[in-house]
């Protein structure tokens, strides 16, 4: 089985260039990130004529996470357990039954920026960094209920997290930034911590590797990346992993998003 991320940072602008990369990649499931969409707007019947099963958890102009899959996609959930009073569309997850079930869960995490401190050093409560940091809290409790019911599962997608130095051209610049900060790595190395692997630096090693060019300054021509898009593996999951890759050229093509497709290869 093949699952996929992608940050395709909005349907409507994305959307031929999603079905042009489906049909190159085959996919067996893909989860999306920054679909930035109502549900009764986003695009379903090209997707559906590929044979994929669609579920989405839009918002409008913003955010909006879906799953595609070739299989049926049973116990369907929507929204990051944990705030009620959360309304940002960032969280859907199911079951998809291939050889064995797997349980899917993608995400896109919160960005964090502007970073705003307290004379303390403690994030400004309200303020986007503590959101991310309280996000990644309620990501923890999601993720060791997922370990605890021992099937295969992963979350996979935007997590906006650069976890080591090598995982951006020029980490220097990203010191201060929300996605590189103490708080965000220490958060995300938590969850890695309670037993997943982090399917591509399973696989790969060293610099030089990204799925992020931000549109300015030319950054894709000089190759200035960060690697912030990611799978997490319970166990029983990366008992199972073959492969995992980045699409990287997709970064070069017409009208891209500034993310490209990252994936995994699981025997299921």
């Amino acid at each position: 089985m093949k699952i996929a991320s992608f940050n395709i940072n909005g349907i409507k602008a994305r959307v031929n260039a999603l079905a042009d990369w489906l049909d190159e990649a085959q996919p067996d499931v893909a989860v999306l990130q920054e679909i930035k969409s109502v549900d009764d707007a986003f695009p379903r019947e090209m997707f559906e004529e590929r044979g994929y099963n669609l579920e989405t958890h839009g918002q409008k102009s913003f955010n909006g996470v879906a799953i595609l899959s070739k299989l049926p996609l049973e116990d369907v959930r929507r929204g990051l357990p944990g705030d009620d009073s959360d309304e940002q569309a960032r969280w859907i997850e199911a079951t998809v039954v291939g050889k064995q079930a797997i349980r899917i869960c993608g995400l896109y995490l919160p960005n964090g920026n502007p970073v705003e401190l307290e004379e303390d050093g403690t994030p400004v409560a309200g303020g986007k960094y503590a959101y991310k940091l309280a996000w990644m809290e309620r990501l923890k409790a999601r993720a060791e209920e997922l370990m605890a019911e021992e099937m295969p599962a992963l979350m996979a997608g935007d997590y906006n997290i650069i976890p080591q130095a090598e995982d951006a051209k020029r980490p220097e610049a990203w010191q201060e930034d929300a996605l590189h900060r103490p708080e965000s790595r220490a958060a995300f190395q938590r969850i890695v911590n309670l037993g997943f692997t982090e399917a591509f630096r399973a696989r790969t090693r060293g610099p030089g590797h990204y799925t992020f060019w931000d549109y300015q300054a030319g950054a894709w021509n000089r190759d200035d990346g960060i690697r912030i898009d990611h799978f997490l593996l319970t166990p029983q999951a990366a008992d199972l992993l073959k492969d995992c890759q980045i699409d990287k050229d997709i970064r070069g093509r017409e009208k891209p998003s500034d993310h490209v497709p990252i994936w995994v290869e699981l025997d299921i």
